[in-house]
């Protein structure tokens, strides 16, 4: 019981992560799977060990990273990264913890979608606020810090992944209830 916990837990803190930055998670998993007991991939997943893989997201990572940083190019790579960071978190949320073999993959792969997807928008949403406010000058700053946000929750969720699972879980109901309070009308 506590393993199947501990892997849902694991995908949602991964997929989470995959919302702020693509490839970190996956890379972090992919090696992890690759040099370490910490995460076994099953198949079709596994083939993100391959060494070719391993480099093409390196090489990703490097240009998410760097176009992240430059204002307005930012808000365009996130508007690309629209498909990309959900379906890395569907990847992740299906793949990250061996959650395919007990749980349906068609449900692991949109809970994955959902996840990202909403750590994806709460990102778009905020960037181009940052940008109008610090006139582009923050947006470095703030990508690093999401980046580094990433490579921990990625990191924590599959070593610690009851705590992240829980914290993501939270932060997602803390969101859906702001939305839900911002968007309701006010009644005197």
């Amino acid at each position: 019981m506590i393993e199947a916990f501990s892997g849902l837990f694991t995908a949602f803190g991964l997929s989470a992560s995959a919302g702020l930055n693509a490839y970190l998670p996956l890379l972090v998993v992919a090696l992890a799977a690759r040099y370490t007991n910490l995460i076994q991939l099953n198949e079709p997943w596994n083939v993100m060990t391959n060494g070719w893989v391993i480099a093409t997201l390196v090489v990703l990572l490097l240009i998410e990273m760097t176009v992240d940083k430059i204002p307005a190019v930012d808000t365009v790579n996130d508007v690309l990264q629209t498909v990309g960071r959900p379906v890395a978190g569907a990847i992740l949320f299906a793949a990250g913890s061996g959650v395919v073999g007990d749980l349906n993959p068609i449900v692991a792969f949109v809970a994955g979608l959902l996840v990202a997807g909403t750590v994806h928008t709460a990102k778009s949403v905020a960037r181009p606020a940052v940008t109008a406010t610090t006139a582009g000058a923050g947006n470095w700053l703030v990508s690093i810090l999401e980046d580094i946000l990433a490579l921990i929750a990625a990191v924590l969720s599959i070593l610690l992944p009851i705590i992240i699972g829980l914290t993501v879980i939270f932060l997602l109901l803390l969101y859906f209830w702001w939305r839900s309070k911002r968007h309701s009308p006010v009644t005197a």
